[in-house]
């Protein structure tokens, strides 16, 4: 089944399909998740079977919401359906925008639901091995310093959260 996803087109939301969308670089909704604990970050490792970043670091989860599909149902969604985490308080931050190129001829342009779930202890997710290879808590100030250090290990959409939304997301 073509997963579409909401994605503005000629000024108007319309449903268009995930590839065509990244194909064409055109403006999408997304979500991203940052489940904190402290001042760690639960990062995640994508799985080499993605289509794109296989491979790469990114933040706790990140996905497109169905059409009529509410930012935070989608987070939690994902959550889920990737790390097999459920129950956490999730807390909207902030709507950014940002472009960047993914590779295989793919751009990720994205209006993106920021989210964060700060927990008491840090939890144990039971990553989905077709979404994610590996996970790790990371300190936020070593993940700057990361990301900056050696971008090719991480996402773009990671390196741009960490470089130039980061006082928004983790304040």
């Amino acid at each position: 089944m073509t997963e579409m996803i909401p994605t503005w087109v000629d000024g108007k939301l319309v449903a268009v399909e995930k590839l065509e969308a990244h194909r064409r670089g055109l403006l999408h909704k997304a979500v991203s998740v940052f489940v904190l604990h402290g001042t760690a970050v639960l990062i995640q490792r994508r799985a080499m079977a993605k289509y794109h970043t296989p491979g790469l670091w990114a933040n706790t989860c990140c996905t497109h919401p169905h059409a009529g599909e509410l930012p935070e149902d989608c987070a939690a969604r994902r959550l889920s359906q990737e790390l097999g985490l459920s129950g956490l308080t999730l807390e909207h931050r902030d709507q950014i925008t940002y472009r960047a190129d993914v590779g295989q001829g793919l751009i990720e342009h994205e209006r993106v639901d920021i989210f964060v779930a700060r927990v008491a202890r840090r939890v144990t997710p039971r990553p989905n091995p077709d979404e994610v290879m590996e996970t790790a808590w990371v300190d936020m100030a070593d993940l700057a310093q990361r990301t900056r250090r050696s971008p090719e290990a991480y996402t773009p959409w990671l390196c741009i959260y960490m470089d130039q939304y980061s006082t928004q997301i983790f304040a």
